[in-house]
Formats: structure tokens, C-alpha cells, sequence
């Protein structure tokens, strides 16, 4: 449904009005139409703190009749933003065609704030590991779907490898049929349990050779849940390839939606630079999951949104969304076009 000029005029007209009501002076100066949400770019008074407009998110979003408002600084300028009535998807296949080219092992994560396609490359130096957290029905597996189809999408299975471990069976399931995943979804406790300790292996043997590829991404479903049931051996496996896995070539890509001080500890933070956060359930969680102070995780509105993290900065996206059978395409993607030496998309690797 479009949205006219005019009544994004009059709820920018609203907006004022109401901080001028609590004396929290400021105008609205720009604005963004997401597929998703609406984003009005607000320059404060001089005089009037910060806080005291984060303290009026329920007065705007009354103003404004929609159910919430998150609200946030954004360097000089307030971000108010505003859930559409009648949310768009976006969808991976159409965006990534859409784009000329894509670099290898680079993922397709969704479309930013700004409108434009967001791509996050795997073997950049600030990258490394990626970790992604949000409660049910955030988005979060949905979105670790869609990055690593993108990646299977533009990148030869001889050039990269998967190795998808899924606790309950769910998540990575229509991902099983890709040529990248060479084992298929792993879900019995144990064969997860020697995967990983496999993965340790193999990141070893290559320190000693010198080698970092094929690329491997190590891909864990439901982390919180394969930590408490596979206990220190898995904890140590996962910390040691998080810790030494980037120079061997290996990534981790870890979702969990118990984004807690005891999962999240120093060593994690300090290993997973980039941080994908959807929807969580209180600040706490989102304090936990972001690293930053009053980000706003906690007033996401699910199904997609999210936050990516890197170096305490916090960018709003919409993640792009892949269905099963859209998932499973890819493999008859390849079986047509994957064997010129060209990715699956038509793109060179």
C-alpha cells in the first residue's frame, strides 16, 4: 500500500506538535519509508535532553495511533519510527538478482533503513563469526536461512562448504539438499558433538598446511540448547574455532534465542564482532544481545527486523526472507548452471 506525502507530512506535523506539548522542542527534517517501518528524522532543540523525548514513546505512538514507536539517537538526530499498517516482505531471490554482482563469500541480509541492499563479506577482517539472537518469532532462523542461501546462491560448492547443525530439526531442514552441505542437517546431540570436534580437527590440519580453503561455515541452530546438553566438549570446540577458526578459513554462525549475560559473556562478545539482533523480550536481553545501552532491540517488531551490530554502532534492516521451497530451487539452480565454473545466480565466483 503507498504511502502518500501528505499524510507523512501531517504525521511529521503531529510529531512536533506533541514534543512542543511536553516542552521537548525539535522538528522533523527527513524521513524514510522501509518495507517495514516509517523513520522521521528529528533535530531537538538545543536545550532539550535526550532522554526527556525517549520518555514520551508512548504519548507520540498515541498521537500518532499506531500500537509503538522506538526511538533512538542516531549521532546529532533523533530517529522516531513508526511500525506501516500493512508491512512488505522482501525477498532474497529478486533482491540478489537485482544486484550486479555480488563478491564472494559476501551474504544478501536484507535491505538497511536507507532503502539500499545490505551485504555482510564473510572473510572481511572485521567479521570473522556472526552471532544472531532474537525470541520466537523475531525472525532469527529465517534470517540465518537467507544468509546462508545467499552464500550457497554465489558460491561454487567446491569453494564453500557447510556444516549445519540444527538441535530441533526445523531451521536448517529445506537447507539439507544444497550441494554446500556435505552432511546434510545434523541433529542428534552426538553427531553434532563429533562434528564439531571433527571441525577442530580439520582447522588444525590446515594451520599446519597453510590453507583456509574450501571456505566453511559452521552453522549452529538454537546455541543456547546445544551449549547445556553438549556440555564443556562442545563449549571448548566452539570456543576454540571461534577463537583460531578465521586465519583456517572456518566461520561460525550462531543463532540463539536466550541472549543471556552467561551465554553472552566476554569471550563471546570478543569473538563475535558482528551481532544480527532481532526482537527480544526486555532490555535486559537486548543490553545482553547488542552490547549497547538503550538500542531499542527490545521494541523490534519481529518477523525480520533487526539490528546489525559492529564496533557498538547499530544499523536497522529488514532481513530478506527465502521460503522452503525457494531454499530447495537452489540446489536445481546449480545442477543447471553450476558446473560453467559460475555461481548459481550467474554471477562469476
Amino acid at each position: 500500500m503507498k504511502i502518500s506525502r501528505s499524510w507523512l507530512e501531517q504525521q511529521a506535523d503531529h510529531i512536533e506538535a506533541i514534543l512542543a506539548k511536553h516542552k521537548a522542542p525539535g522538528f522533523v527534517v527527513s524521513g524514510i519509508v522501509t518495507p517495514r517501518f516509517i523513520q522521521f528524522k528529528t533535530r531537538l532543540h538545543p536545550d532539550t535532553k535526550v532522554s526527556k523525548v525517549t520518555g514520551l514513546a508512548e504519548e507520540i505512538a498515541m498521537g500518532l495511533g499506531c500500537r509503538q514507536v522506538r526511538i533512538a539517537r542516531h549521532g546529532a538526530l533523533i530517529h522516531i519510527e513508526l511500525p506501516r499498517a500493512h508491512p512488505t516482505a522482501v525477498r532474497l531471490l529478486p533482491l540478489s538478482q537485482s544486484l550486479h554482482a555480488i563478491p564472494a563469500y559476501t551474504a544478501v541480509l536484507g535491505i538497511e533503513e536507507s532503502g539500499e541492499p545490505l551485504l555482510l563479506r564473510l572473510t572481511a577482517p572485521d567479521v570473522v563469526h556472526v552471532l544472531i539472537a532474537g525470541t520466537t518469532g523475531s525472525g532469527k532462523t529465517g534470517l540465518a536461512r537467507g544468509l546462508l542461501a545467499s552464500l550457497a546462491l554465489n558460491n561454487r560448492p567446491d569453494d564453500l562448504h557447510f556444516l549445519l547443525i540444527d538441535p530441533k530439526g526445523r531451521g536448517f531442514g529445506p537447507l539439507a539438499t544444497l550441494p554446500h552441505a556435505t552432511l546434510g542437517v545434523i541433529t542428534n546431540q552426538d553427531d553434532a558433538t563429533h562434528a564439531l570436534l571433527g571441525a577442530v580437527k580439520e582447522m588444525e590440519q590446515r594451520d599446519r598446511s597453510g590453507r583456509n580453503r574450501p571456505l566453511l561455515v559452521v552453522a549452529v541452530d538454537e546455541l543456547a540448547d546445544l551449549l547445556e546438553v553438549g556440555g564443556k566438549r562442545v563449549e571448548s570446540a566452539l570456543t576454540r574455532l571461534a577463537q583460531r577458526g578465521r586465519e583456517a578459513g572456518i566461520h561460525l554462525l550462531a543463532c540463539t534465542q536466550k541472549p543471556t549475560a552467561q551465554l553472552i559473556g566476554s569471550a563471546m562478545r570478543a569473538n563475535f564482532p558482528i551481532r544480527l539482533v532481532g526482537a527480544v523480550a526486555g532490555r535486559d536481553e537486548a543490553r545482553y544481545a547488542t552490547g549497547i545501552r538503550d538500542s531499542g532491540a527490545e521494541k523490534l517488531e519481529g518477523k525480520g527486523d533487526f539490528l546489525l551490530i559492529a564496533r557498538g554502532d547499530a544499523l536497522r534492516f529488514q532481513a530478506a526472507w527465502i521460503s522452503e521451497q525457494e531454499c530447495q530451487s537452489i540446489q536445481t539452480i546449480w545442477q543447471r548452471q553450476g558446473k560453467d565454473g559460475r555461481s548459481a545466480a550467474g554471477y562469476p565466483a
